[in-house]
């Protein structure tokens, strides 16, 4: 995606919380009841951050955070070099677009879009003419007098990013975007999207449990485990370098941690594997189901340098293929094909050989 910011460029300034003059930059701290939110997040503008975790992490109450829905415990709050810690949600620059979307059900798509114009001053023939123009950019011009039950998911979301667009926010906070579609509207939508945040010129933030959506619009991922920021980087940094369980499994990888000596890794509490990188020192281990391959006996002549003896512990579909959980020496997941699995006869408590060469592995320190 082609932005005009610059992705990681420290906006948060020294411990006082003095911002850079563009951007976004914020310590959020909250705390409600026994759970506590404390993670920085910095944005440049033209960047789409996406802030990702497990349930219950502190995702919504971030972005709650920053539309100034929820106050902040401690921390400061700057955009643009402003500070809006303690400005009331309607006057603070953020424009949202709402898991539910949140349109207005007694307005027509026009008029719903109008409405942020109108809250900021415009004539009712100056909104109407501003919420045009963005409905015919999301292709909903003939649907503009339209209400939100005639409208399909697809078309009412692109209504709800018309409205928060329209009144030329600094900051766009997108909550689940794509949630509540349907598979294929959901792929259709995602491109639309997409286009639509890489001509955004100030800061995104997108929350998001699917991983997909993360890496197709985002720039920049923040992982959120436990009020706390675990790992961000690139898409692409995250998906070769996972640093946790959650990471690992949302990005589809086999992930441990180790010694190691050269190129052997013995695994914390567990059996030894041979990488392609020699590393000394604590280290992640972390390979792709799909590069191990499954026995029902144990293999002679096999190039591969890692083999171990596990038991089914259970099997699921994964899209056209079929994951097997497995247990024994080293507790991993193997994809195969449905036709491999009949083959090997495969059923929870059966006993396999998992092997796996050292060219599929990827070895990087703690």
């Amino acid at each position: 995606m082609t932005h005009t910011g610059k992705p990681g460029h420290d906006l948060t300034g020294d411990e006082t919380g003095a911002p850079e003059p563009d951007g976004l930059g914020a310590r959020l701290v909250v705390d409600h009841g026994t759970f506590r939110l404390d993670i920085a997040l910095t944005a440049a503008p033209g960047e789409v951050v996406a802030l990702l975790g497990p349930n219950g992490a502190g995702k919504s109450t971030a972005l709650r955070a920053l539309a100034g829905l929820t106050p902040l415990t401690a921390g400061h709050l700057h955009l643009d070099g402003k500070k809006l810690d303690r400005l009331p949600p309607e006057s603070r620059p953020v424009g949202v677009v709402f898991q539910d979307y949140l349109l207005f059900p007694h307005l027509t798509a026009l008029d719903n879009v109008a409405f942020g114009p109108r809250c900021q001053g415009a004539t009712k023939a100056q909104a109407r003419a501003t919420a045009a123009a963005w409905l015919d950019r999301m292709g909903l011009a003939e649907h503009s007098g339209a209400k939100p039950r005639r409208l399909s998911g697809g078309q009412a979301q692109r209504v709800a990013l018309a409205r928060a667009l329209a009144t030329n926010p600094r900051l766009l906070l997108l909550d689940e975007p794509l949630a509540a579609l349907d598979a294929r509207t959901r792929l259709d939508v995602r491109a639309q999207l997409r286009r639509h945040l890489a001509a955004f010129e100030a800061v995104a933030v997108l929350v998001t449990h699917d991983p997909l959506d993360a890496m197709v619009l985002a720039d920049r991922l923040v992982v959120v485990e436990h009020g706390r920021v675990v790992q961000e980087g690139t898409p692409q940094d995250i998906a070769r370098h996972p640093r946790t369980d959650y990471i690992a499994q949302l990005v589809g990888l086999n992930l441990y941690t180790g010694r190691a000596e050269g190129h052997t890794v013995r695994l914390d509490g567990g059996p030894t594997v041979t990488t392609t990188e020699d590393l000394t020192g604590r280290v992640f281990v972390a390979f792709p189901p799909g590069a191990v391959t499954l026995h029902s006996s144990r293999p002679t002549g096999s190039s591969a340098r890692n083999l171990w003896r596990c038991e089914v512990a259970g099997m699921e579909t994964h899209g056209d293929q079929i994951r097997v959980a497995l247990t024994g020496e080293l507790p991993l997941a193997a994809d195969l094909t449905t036709v491999a699995a009949a083959e090997l006869d495969l059923h929870p408590g059966a006993e396999v050989w998992a092997t796996l060469k050292a060219t599929q592995t990827h070895a990087y320190p703690v």
